[in-house]
């Protein structure tokens, strides 16, 4: 009787480490790398900024915008452009709103947080973001006829943001935990 004890006792042990090595190597494995949390909070931060200077110059005094505004660079022309408002809400007041999503979703512990749709919804409004400045670069080049510095500004922080996200779960899913 002792050796039927013994071996449920053995097994029991052997599940239980089992099972720890398994939730440790998935905890590790989830683990984003901290160029990729600096990278994307960084590229966020920047756009919220960005956003912000273009939000409050919206409301305030467009041509107040440090930015020239003759010729093919005109960001008074841009942004005050009936291009500029969508629903009612001006584009600055969307892109500030995505900026500070996009932050939240960047945050070193929201990295860390083991719930898939988190990832998915970084991926998902980062795209999103990325998608936005195709048509936005679109309306300037063609529709309007001139680019703003500080809507480029955030088109390439957009961008630059999308793409780190994709190399950061590319490099995650690479990631060996037994080589750590």
């Amino acid at each position: 009787m002792a050796t039927s004890s013994t071996a449920s006792k053995s097994a029991a042990a052997s599940t239980t480490a089992s099972t720890t090595t398994t939730t440790a190597a998935r905890r590790h494995r989830r683990r984003p790398p901290l160029w990729l949390q600096a990278t994307s909070l960084g590229l966020s931060l920047v756009a919220v900024a960005v956003a912000a200077y273009l939000t409050v110059t919206h409301y305030s005094d467009p041509g107040a915008l440090a930015c020239p505004d003759t010729g093919i660079v005109n960001c008074t022309l841009v942004t005050t452009s009936s291009w500029s408002i969508v629903l009612g809400v001006p584009l600055a007041v969307l892109g500030l709103v995505w900026a500070v999503v996009m932050a939240g979703l960047t945050v070193p512990w929201v990295w860390r947080a083991a719930s898939p749709w988190v990832d998915s919804a970084r991926l998902v409004v980062s795209g999103a973001g990325a998608a936005m400045v195709l048509y936005l670069v679109y309306v300037e080049l063609f529709r309007i006829g001139a680019i703003c510095l500080w809507c480029t500004a955030m088109h390439v922080t957009a961008v630059c943001l999308f793409g780190v996200i994709l190399a950061g779960r590319a490099a995650s899913q690479n990631r060996d935990p037994a080589a750590s």
